[in-house]
């Protein structure tokens, strides 16, 4: 069974974005969680995965059709941010975009 969850960039009655992180695997069960920043959603997509050994398979990305280019671009700058951290932190790239192609 693969293990796949969705994270859809949604906007607040605010105008402020949240994602809602779903575990879709389990058809009879999906559980949701929504994240206000980008450490709420690491914090819980580390939980979920918790569930399956820490291994998941597929992370499909969705927003609203009320998501502005601008809040993508603000998200966008943020993880890649935070991914440069942690890899910074352990040293080796965590994901296969960041590796280097030889």
């Amino acid at each position: 069974m693969a293990v796949i969850f969705t994270s859809t960039i949604k906007l607040d009655d605010s105008g402020k974005w949240f994602i809602e992180l779903k575990d879709i695997t389990d058809e009879a069960d999906i559980r949701c969680e929504t994240c206000f920043d980008l450490d709420e959603y690491e914090t819980k997509i580390e939980k979920l995965g918790a569930d399956y050994g820490g291994h998941i398979d597929e992370v499909k990305w969705l927003k609203d059709d009320n998501v502005s280019l601008i809040v993508m671009d603000k998200i966008r700058v943020a993880m890649a941010e935070q991914r440069a951290t942690i890899e910074e932190k352990l040293g080796e790239p965590i994901t296969p975009v960041a590796e280097k192609k030889e």
